[in-house]
Parts: C-alpha cells; structure tokens; sequence
C-alpha cells in the first residue's frame, strides 16, 4: 500500500508535523523576497542551463499523465476556447468587495502606485441581466426567466400554504438554507455584501503592478504560516533547513490530503508569479520618451529567471512549475464532475443573442474538457474512514483561511485577481468534495445514474470564478511555452 494512504486513527500528531515541515519549508523558500523574487550573486547559467529549468517532462506526481500530454491539450484545445469565451460579458464582469479591513492586522500599506488602481463599472456598462441582486441564483434559473407573468406562482399550492407564514419566518428559514449551504463552501463569498459592485475584468488585467516589499512579503508569509499546525515552534535555521525534497514525501509518510493542498497553494503562487512576469512594467515611458498613461508592459525573462531558476530557487523553482499543472488538473477535473450541471445553466446577462453563444462555447469547452484522457482522481482523497472526516474539515478551514488573507493585499488589483483564483480554486473544491456532485448509484443494480443532487447551486459569482481561475492557470502553461521559446 503506498505511504500516502496508511492513514489511521491516533495518527494526528504525526499529520501534525506534516503540515509544519511542509507549509514551513514552502514558506521559507518562497519568502526570501517578497512576493516570490529571488536575488543572488551567483554567475549566469549556459543557455542550455537556463532552459532546461522550465522544460519540464514525465508525469506529473499524484496524476497519471504526462507534463507534455497536458502542455499539447491546453495549447491546442482548451486555451484557445477559455480566451474566446472569457471576454463575453457573462465572464469579465466579477462582482467583489474590495474594500474589507484585513482581519488579522492593521492594514497600513495600501500601495499609492497608479497601476495598483481598480477601474469600477460604470453602471451603463453593466449587462441588463446583471443589473440587481446578481448575487441571488434564483434569477438564472429558467423558469423565473421565462415568467411571463411577475405575479405568478411556480406552485400553486405550495403558494398558498406560503400565505401563512410570516415574512419573519421566511427570513428565518433563508438564514437556516444560507448557513447550510455555507457549510460546503471552501471559501470566503462576500459578493452580496454592502459595499461589493461590479469589476471589468478585461479593463483591469493582472500584471505586475509594482506592489512589492515587506507587505507582499507579508501576504505569502500568511498564506503559509496560516494553514500550518503549530508552525512557529519549527526553528528557523536556515532557508531550507526545514524544506522536504517532494520526491522524499512518500518516503515520510506525507498523505495525499497534505500535499495535494500544498500542491494547490503552490501552483497557484506559481501561476501568480508567471502571469507577473509575462506582464512586466518595463517601463512607464514611451517610445518618444514622454510619460505612457498607460504604461509599457511585456515579458520580463530576467525576472522569469529569478522567480524559478535553480540557481535562485535551491533547485526548486521546476517543481513549483510542475505544480501549477497539478494545480491546473485539479480544477479541469472539477469542471468535468460538473460538466452536467454546468450545461443547464442560461448564463444570463439580458442579451439574448450572447447568451446563446456563451452557452454554446460553455458546452463546447466542456466537451473537450471531458475528454481529456488522464483527470485527476480525487475519490482517493478523504477515504480513510474517522480521521478522513476531521482531515476534510482541516482542509476545508485552511482554505477558507486563505480567503480571508486576500483582503489583507495592499494593492488593490492585486487583490481583485486574488480574490478570484481562490474564490475559482475553492469552487472547484466545493464540486470535488462536497459530494453533491457526485454520481447517484442505484445500489439495486450497482450503476452510476448522471443524475446530480438537486439541492446544490453554484451561485453566478462562483461560476464566473471557476471558468476564470481556470483560465488563469490555462494562460499560465501557454506563457510558460512562451518563454521556453524565448529561452531557444
């Protein structure tokens, strides 16, 4: 049996310190500046050195295909569609709430940079459909768009024993339905809190805005320090002293639960650091020398290189790069479980003519999505009978944790694209682990019926985060090939 699944009861203590030698180590080396540079004084590496540290091959660890099965799917069939499909309205306008106090510190390091400034919507621009509370589910559900008549009833009878219960009692039991609901959510929604509104993401990019220093530095440090137990009695000798080489993981006993969240956070950090690099300030002039409003932007190698090459990252900068494809298969495999659910939705902006061509791209891409070979498998995670019920509530709690940390980013645009992969990350975990959408089986004849639980709905927020985290870190492998190319 291998290591990663001889989890048993009463082994809590050693899970325990699974987590420190993990999350400490991963910290540790990603905290030597901040958000994720690395400077030294070592020479330049040969050519071929520098590109061999991103050509990554074999399979990817935890997964049963290949980096290059994955590298020739996305390039090929997936990216190309999320790029189309991403710049219709239903998608690039993300409703947020940007302006929550950090919970856990003063928040005193707002960056006063231009480029860290979000442009809001103008409330003209904004999709009829969208318009009100777009963060209710209810008006994307086809029956209530196809209404024809504001008073009728969707059951008569029903309707009438409604009659007799107080406005009072109906908030009561809306409180009781959101609470439940809540329970499977792996992270933070505040899109229908006072103070949200609406974001055009195509307006706002992500791209390296020049938010850097002791309050980057301090986002990261959370992120890891958060979802460790017990982390601050690991003693800092070293940056790597306390690092595990992944490959020794199975080796220690490390369970699968532990690394695929370390994986998780790691390949979207990885993400992050790609996207920042592709999109560069490299410079706030133009060509004729005079301030650009809008700044000069590109791939920055030598940053690419700081951020990932082994001479900077203790030889770890490639398995970071590897884990953005774990991380990238885990939210594929979510949209595939999904897949039927997703099919019915209306994506509902008002427009009727987008509306009908969002939906049919959404089916195409998931078509392709769930044909792809080799998804990852996560019914063999939380499969360890009692101490598998408290390892997904830690899991759970952690990432919700996460979602917290985002509003502690100073830079605002900063914290928009932040809020959204995890919001997308912890979407994809809702649909893996929630277990309502799950195949139903008829234990009479013991076959699966591609039926879905009827009691779970993905609020429109949710959706909008999912296919864009997904897009995130689809952009990120095709700008990875990117730069290899510039590498040869």
């Amino acid at each position: 049996m291998a290591p990663w699944r001889r989890l048993s009861v009463g082994r809590e203590p050693r899970l325990q310190f699974q987590w420190i030698v993990i999350c400490f180590g991963v910290l540790l080396s990603f905290a030597n500046d901040s958000s994720g540079y690395f400077y030294s004084d070592s020479s330049a590496e040969t050519n071929n050195d520098r590109f061999c540290f991103c050509q990554l091959q074999g399979t990817i660890d935890d997964c049963s295909c290949s980096v290059d099965t994955v590298d020739y799917y996305n390039n090929v069939k997936i990216y190309p569609r999320l790029k189309s499909l991403l710049v219709k309205d239903f998608f690039r306008y993300y409703k947020v709430h940007l302006n929550k106090e950090c919970p856990f510190w003063v928040d005193d390091s707002k960056c006063a940079m231009r480029f860290c400034h979000v442009e809001h919507c103008e409330e003209k621009d904004i999709p009829p459909g969208l318009k009100g509370d777009a963060s209710s589910y209810h008006k994307y559900i086809k029956e209530v768009q196809t209404l024809t008549n504001c008073n009728e009833d969707l059951d008569v009878e029903l309707g009438y024993l409604n009659t007799s219960i107080s406005d009072k009692a109906h908030k009561e039991f809306q409180r009781w339905a959101d609470y439940d609901e809540a329970q499977d959510n792996f992270c933070i929604l505040d899109d229908h809190e006072p103070g949200s509104e609406y974001v055009d993401l195509l307006l706002n990019p992500e791209r390296y805005t020049g938010y850097r220093g002791e309050s980057a530095r301090r986002i990261w440090s959370s992120i890891y320090l958060e979802n460790c137990f017990q982390a601050h009695s690991v003693k800092k000798k070293n940056a790597y002293s306390a690092m595990i080489p992944y490959q020794d993981m199975a080796r220690n006993e490390v369970c699968l639960e532990h690394r695929v969240f370390y994986r998780m956070i790691s390949g979207l950090h990885s993400s992050i650091n790609i996207h920042l690099c592709a999109n560069y300030l490299l410079s706030e002039k133009g060509s004729l020398g005079f301030v650009a409003p809008a700044g000069v932007w590109g791939p920055n190698m030598e940053e690419f290189e700081r951020r990932f090459s082994p001479h900077m990252t203790d030889n770890e900068g490639s398995h970071w790069l590897r884990n953005l494809y774990f991380a990238y298969l885990v939210e594929m495999r979510a949209l595939a479980k999904a897949a039927p659910y997703l099919r019915n939705e209306e994506y509902f902006t008002g427009l009727e003519r987008d509306d009908r061509e969002v939906k049919t791209a959404v089916k195409d891409l998931l078509t392709v999505i769930e044909g792809f070979p080799a998804h990852f498998n996560e019914t063999a995670m939380f499969s360890g009978g009692t101490s598998s019920i408290k390892l997904k509530h830690e899991f759970r709690e952690k990432f919700m944790n996460i979602s917290k940390i985002m509003d502690c980013v100073g830079c605002d645009k900063c914290r928009l694209w932040g809020k959204l992969q995890v919001q997308g990350m912890g979407t994809a975990l809702k649909i893996l682990f929630s277990g309502k959408f799950d195949d139903k089986v008829d234990t009479s004849i013991g076959t699966k019926l591609k039926q879905q639980s009827p009691s779970l709905r993905l609020k429109r927020g949710e959706i909008v985060a999912l296919f864009n985290a997904f897009g995130r870190l689809s952009t990120s492998i095709h700008e990875l090939e990117e730069f290899r190319q510039r590498m040869r």
